[in-house]
């Protein structure tokens, strides 16, 4: 951690928690049509697909991402695009990959990702979605939003919030961003962006103190 970063004590760990713990589907792993990595700042997401590729767990796997100001410098290419180099790099093969490289939000990861295997001739009845830790429940709502008709799964890399931090770096930008995307559970169906999903007392509660504590950079104005 570099001197500018900000260490968390044990209750804010322990709250984080409880939030980390309910971003997560917690969905068994079973056979699917196709999976959908989605874009972001982690590699992990590409690394986990080309893991379960490689299990037979499904035949394609669309890669969904452009960029963002927290990619930009990481994936210059795309989020996407650096994600199928990885996962090729990886053993997958690149008849395997369909790539959709515009999508700035989760939205568009969903809409966009249909459109490419519509493309692609294929209309799938089950979809694993492959994401950060923290977003499988917010990408879970958008896409049983956007695309009642298939069965969703979500699945992310197996970490412990502790190992995640550290593979990050920087602890208070992972609280941040725990907080932020719980925000967007909450208020995303008011929207119509996604699914109501329940928030447990404890968890909305944690969520509640740690903005009082001050994790609010990720957040968005409502």
């Amino acid at each position: 951690m570099s001197d500018n970063q900000q260490a968390i004590t044990e209750d804010q760990r322990r709250r984080a928690a409880l939030i980390w713990d309910y971003h997560q589907m917690h969905h068994p792993l079973r056979p699917v049509d196709v999976a959908i990595g989605l874009g972001s700042h982690d590699l992990g997401v590409a690394t986990h697909s080309a893991d379960l590729y490689r299990a037979g767990l499904f035949p394609t796997l669309v890669f969904t991402g452009g960029n963002s100001p927290t990619t930009a410098k990481v994936f210059p290419r795309g989020e996407a695009v650096h994600y199928r180099e990885h996962a090729l790099c990886l053993g997958v093969p690149a008849e395997a990959i369909l790539l959709e490289p515009k999508a700035g939000n989760t939205g568009q990861n969903i809409t966009l990702s249909r459109e490419v295997l519509a493309a692609a001739g294929i209309t799938p009845a089950t979809v694993l979605l492959v994401s950060k830790p923290y977003m499988e429940r917010r990408s879970f709502a958008t896409a049983r939003k956007l695309w009642p008709d298939v069965e969703i799964l979500c699945t992310s890399e197996p970490l412990e919030l502790d190992g995640y931090m550290k593979s990050i770096g920087d602890e208070k930008l992972v609280l941040d961003m725990l907080v932020g995307d719980l925000q967007r559970v909450i208020e995303y169906p008011k929207l119509g962006f996604a699914i109501e999903q329940q928030v447990p007392e404890d968890v909305h509660g944690a969520y509640e103190s740690l903005i009082d504590d001050g994790f609010t950079s990720r957040l968005i104005t409502t």
